[in-house]
């Protein structure tokens, strides 16, 4: 058994939209496949990874130094004690090998992508669902049923609050009960974006508000004092990821839950949010997305820091939008998942036939991490494959 190819394609998923700090004109991702030599039903399983949105496609680092560390080690190293499948955190510590500590920059979101396929393809062998899978290995009971919550409320050209208001009744008549939108770019113009959502939704969903790092300290406050008065979801990621301090003082100042983590790539990160950064474990929620701090093998050291630091898993509502993070939360017990209905396709969403219901998909009995399930993202991966 070994892995005898590992492919990688720069894939554009642009969009004329924008939040508050970036735009999404040029956004590229990596699509990854890892090709074995076992053969399920005829075929080749071939384990699939891709990196979520707001960090770029990572081909140089994956072609140039993270696949052939794995080409070159001998294939018996990177298999389990039985020799029977594929060891996830054996291949993490060989894409790993030389590397120093901190940086955790882009090279997160290149091992993050393989490990993604890594662990796809270690559940198709075994032939189980991933969050099956996960809660085996954990002693957990695996539960299917999955919150997940609507991501959108872009800024774009010519777009209203009467479009806004629009997209927010679309994804209520989809079965979404949560809903986010963007904020940053002033008071003057989010409120009655915001007053307009609100007016919409009725009280039949809630609202999340997303700053994407924008704001300092002063206008963070700002928008506290104002959103205080709203009945929010959550307020996301108000200033710089790793302004701990700003994030800590917001707490002051807003009594609702917070958000924030998800530009945060890697354990270590994790811990010192939870240490300097006010957060309330009660009420708050970290959103540490695998596909872009290094993949599960590095989320399962995440959740320890938690575990330690008196967190539920959850509080974990993952950014990203994809199956991944849905089938460690089936798997592992997080609070949710993000999701984007119409965006970054064919790689956001679930698979066909998957509806959210109150709020809540049901993860399909599919081996690997399900993509097979998708057939326009299926598509695009066998692709690279074959």
């Amino acid at each position: 058994m070994r892995i005898v190819d590992i492919r990688e394609v720069t894939a554009p998923i642009a969009s004329a939209i924008a939040n508050a700090y970036i735009d999404f004109s040029k956004m590229t991702l990596s699509l990854v496949a890892v090709v074995t030599d076992v053969v399920r039903d005829g075929r080749p399983v071939v384990g699939y990874g891709f990196n979520s949105n707001g960090r770029y496609g990572q081909g140089g680092l994956i072609r140039e130094r993270f696949a052939p560390r794995l080409m070159e080690a001998d294939p018996k190293t990177l298999l389990n004690d039985q020799g029977d499948n594929l060891d996830p955190d054996r291949i993490w510590a060989t894409l790993m090998k030389n590397e120093k500590p901190g940086g955790h920059g882009e090279r997160s979101v290149a091992v993050g992508t393989i490990d993604m396929a890594v662990w796809d393809a270690v559940a198709k062998i075994a032939g189980k669902p991933l969050f099956r899978l996960l809660a085996e290995r954990h002693g957990r009971e695996a539960d299917p049923r999955v919150f997940v919550y609507a991501a959108g409320g872009y800024y774009h050209p010519g777009k209203g609050v009467e479009q806004l208001r629009a997209e927010m009744r679309g994804y209520l008549d989809r079965g979404y009960n949560v809903v986010k939108m963007k904020i940053g770019n002033g008071l003057a113009e989010d409120r009655p974006r915001i007053e307009g959502v609100l007016k919409e939704l009725d009280g039949k969903a809630q609202l999340a508000v997303d700053a994407n790092g924008r704001l300092n300290l002063e206008d963070a406050i700002a928008y506290a004092r104002m959103l205080r008065d709203y009945p929010l979801f959550w307020y996301e990621e108000a200033g710089d990821p790793l302004d701990y301090a700003l994030q800590a003082a917001l707490a002051e100042f807003y009594p609702g839950a917070m958000a924030t983590g998800e530009n945060l790539f890697s354990h270590q990160d994790a811990r010192n949010l939870l240490r300097y950064g006010g957060m309330r474990p009660d009420r708050d929620w970290l959103q540490f997305d695998c596909a872009l701090s290094y993949g599960l093998c590095e989320y399962e050291r995440t959740l320890k820091v938690l575990q330690v630091a008196g967190w539920s898993p959850s509080r974990c509502i993952p950014h990203g939008g994809h199956q991944m993070s849905l089938n460690i939360a089936a798997g592992l017990g997080l609070g949710g998942n993000e999701s984007y209905p119409d965006l970054f396709q064919p790689y956001g969403g679930f698979p066909d036939g998957v509806r959210v219901e109150d709020g809540h998909i049901t993860m399909p009995e599919l081996p690997g991490i399900g993509f097979d399930g998708k057939s326009a993202l299926i598509k695009v991966m066998r692709a690279l494959a074959e």
